[in-house]
């Protein structure tokens, strides 16, 4: 995951080294320094513009350090300079290219230090502070025990940068199509930077705002699983689901099923591919068309114009597809129960009034039971949570030998009288038992579909 953008930042890295390498203007004529000739030939003209080193001394000192092909040996010429002449007006320059040679050395906390002492030196360094956006930010990923601050410090400069950023100027040299590349590409780092650290702090608005940006920035973010799957966990939400920051199962569904395409290993790839189908299960209602959806991932970093995924229907929408697949009188008791929960008024009264004063059998759960009434649940997920769904009256008391116990199994007769829709509860009047009650039975045949 650290690799992905190396080259990206030794990329721009190398682009500012370039431009640093650039050599200060001669001392004044008549001033020999080491290596240089006292001509007093007038330096061209942009030779003319950079900054003057009036102390032979201190030129010397830095061409001596500037001019060494060997990174450790430029460092140890640079970190010299710099301690001698720490308010030198080569200070940045020098500062720049120390950035670089670490980075080249690979001493990440020296880069580091030399990065924030140059945002220091000056403020609107786009380099360094791309440098510090971008490590800040994996070091936090990459689970540092001080994260958190890595994180505010990422968020810190990832602002800095964008703020900056219409400021930066073309490096010579640089075609503008390369420029436009690099600036691409420090765009995506300063928003990854910005959005890891909003989805940490739980700012879902911000991380989908930042993350996404990133993501269409460049093609280097759209293969980032560091980046790919926190925007995927940014358009899910929180969970539970907070009203202020809903859900964006469209692009959470889509963005997950990338990420699984993009996950550096199988393990990863399995279990985020998972994830993702679970969600699409969740939304849509069914795992028809997922094969499809993941193919469309694969394929493409980015969800393509009008992609869609059909949500499930409502329970409403469900209860409607039953009252016309099956006659009420077909219907088991725990479909009567979805409908008449979940149904509208139409498919409601077509039900009800199809079965009410109608003799039911049916088998239930006894929750509680006197000489005159039985608490029964009729459905099995009110089964399974020992929930009375059936209120059962008798015109006669039952004999007390006949009362069963809470848990047990009875077949019983009833005729509909009137229901509650929420919380359901059924009214079953001219109760019978059709047989003794037996002790806790087999698996209730009444299953209440469930509601998407």
């Amino acid at each position: 995951m650290k690799k992905i953008l190396v080259t990206v930042v030794l990329g721009v890295a190398a682009t500012a080294a370039a431009q640093t390498a650039a050599q200060p203007a001669q001392p004044p004529q008549g001033q020999a320094a080491q290596g240089q000739p006292a001509t007093g030939t007038p330096a061209p003209a942009a030779a003319a513009q950079a900054p003057v080193i009036k102390d032979p001394a201190e030129y010397n000192a830095y061409m001596g350090a500037i001019q060494q092909k060997d990174p450790t040996a430029q460092i140890s010429g640079l970190e010299a300079y710099l301690t001698q002449y720490p308010n030198s007006v080569m200070k940045v320059a020098a500062l720049q290219t120390l950035m670089q040679d670490y980075q080249q050395t690979n001493n990440q906390q020296k880069t580091i230090d030399t990065a924030t002492k140059l945002v220091a030196a000056d403020p609107t360094n786009e380099r360094a502070i791309f440098l510090l956006a971008y490590i800040d930010r994996l070091k936090a990923q990459g689970g540092d025990p001080n994260a958190k601050q890595d994180l505010a410090d990422a968020r810190k400069y990832g602002q800095m940068g964008l703020d900056g950023l219409s400021k930066f100027t073309k490096p010579d040299g640089t075609s503008d199509a390369d420029f436009q590349k690099m600036k691409d590409q420090m765009t995506g780092v300063f928003n990854a930077a910005i959005g890891i650290s909003a989805i940490t702090d739980k700012d879902y608005d911000t991380a989908r705002k930042d993350l996404r940006a990133a993501v269409e920035s460049s093609p280097d973010f759209q293969k980032d699983f560091s980046v790919v799957y926190p925007l995927a966990l940014a358009y899910a939400g929180p969970t539970p689901a907070d009203p202020k920051t809903p859900p964006d199962p469209i692009n959470a569904i889509w963005f997950a099923a990338r990420a699984s395409v993009v996950a550096p290993t199988p393990q990863y790839q399995q279990q985020i591919e998972k994830y993702a189908k679970g969600l699409y299960i969740k939304y849509h209602g069914g795992d028809d068309g997922w094969a499809d959806v993941l193919a469309q991932a694969k394929a493409n970093p980015l969800p393509p114009a009008g992609f869609a995924i059909k949500p499930a229907p409502s329970p409403a929408e469900q209860a409607h597809a039953m009252v016309v697949a099956t006659p009420p009188d077909k219907m088991d008791f725990a479909t009567w129960e979805f409908v008449l929960t979940n149904g509208s008024k139409d498919d409601q009264d077509t039900v009800w009034n199809a079965i009410k004063g109608k003799a039911v059998q049916m088998q239930g759960k006894v929750i509680q039971a006197t000489a005159t009434e039985f608490d029964i649940a009729g459905s099995s997920d009110d089964i399974d949570s020992n929930k009375a769904d059936i209120t059962l009256t008798f015109e006669d008391k039952v004999p007390l030998k006949l009362i069963p116990k809470a848990g047990a199994s009875l077949d019983f007769q009833g005729e509909p009288a009137s229901y509650t829709p929420s919380p359901f509860m059924m009214t079953m009047e001219k109760g019978k038992l059709l047989k003794a009650a037996a002790p806790p039975a087999k698996a209730p045949v009444h299953h209440k579909p469930a509601a998407q």
